[in-house]
């Protein structure tokens, strides 16, 4: 686990974008099992994340369409919260950073670490705009 005060800013990073941060296994259901549109963001203390993920997932959140609820779960912060958000994520293996579309419960659209490391923020941004595009 890593202590708050690494994590603070990297957590702040997301939520000043209008992220929600959930920490229990039972906001993660309860947001991922609503009605609409979910974007979640597996956020990480890694480099990818700080260059690439979360710099996407900010600019994508900004476009016109996108989805009703955006949350952040931190992997190595909140367990419990994490194993519930990759649960939803089958068959996807687990990963961090890695980014998740849901629509009235359903996963509809992925984005894994192997596909953030080492792109762009701004085509992971797109990839992220086309997915609301199409379901938002």
């Amino acid at each position: 686990m890593y202590p708050e005060y690494l994590t603070a800013p990297m957590r702040e990073d997301l939520v000043g974008a209008g992220f929600q941060d959930l920490k229990s296994a039972e906001e993660v259901s309860a947001a991922i099992e609503s009605e609409g549109t979910v974007f979640v963001v597996v956020n990480s203390v890694c480099g990818c994340a700080a260059a690439n993920a979360r710099p996407a997932a900010k600019m994508a959140a900004s476009n016109e369409k996108h989805p009703a609820k955006l949350i952040t779960v931190f992997a190595g912060v909140e367990k419990e919260a994490v194993d519930k958000a990759r649960s939803y994520m089958l068959p996807y293996p687990p990963s961090s950073p890695a980014m998740a579309l849901f629509k009235d419960g359903k996963l509809v659209h992925m984005i894994e670490r192997h596909q953030i490391e080492g792109r762009p923020a701004q085509m992971i941004a797109d990839n992220l705009v086309s997915a609301f595009e199409q379901y938002c």
